[in-house]
């Protein structure tokens, strides 16, 4: 005799009981911010990229705004700027917490591939 389990009913979430988590929050007024997901997106291919390099992939971003995100994302600790001592060539790439977001931006870029 198969036995039945009892479903229990949850009573929908109401908007006005309806909460976003602070992390969640806080991690969106980062990734969600306008150009710095293409930023961390571009620089999940790569290593690490320079200036003009990253401006080339993100055409549409003012090179006043890049310097701006990318400033933003260092202090963020996502992005780390590095230059070289012998040539003085300023490269960025991810910090530790910025390679962690890798994995995100695959799936965002599977979703957009099958639905964007």
């Amino acid at each position: 005799m198969q036995e039945v389990k009892e479903k229990k009913e949850s009573a929908p979430c109401k908007p006005e009981d309806y909460e976003l988590c602070g992390h969640f929050i806080n991690a969106f007024q980062i990734i969600g911010k306008k150009w710095n997901g293409l930023i961390i997106s571009s620089l999940c291919d790569t290593e690490d990229m320079r200036f003009k390099d990253l401006a080339r992939c993100i055409e549409a971003c003012s090179d006043r705004v890049l310097v701006e995100r990318l400033k933003e994302l260092e202090k963020d600790d996502i992005v780390r700027r590095s230059v070289d001592k012998d040539t003085g060539i300023i490269s960025y790439g991810l910090t530790e917490k910025g390679v962690e977001l890798k994995p995100v931006f695959n799936q965002v870029h599977n979703w957009a591939d099958k639905w964007a």
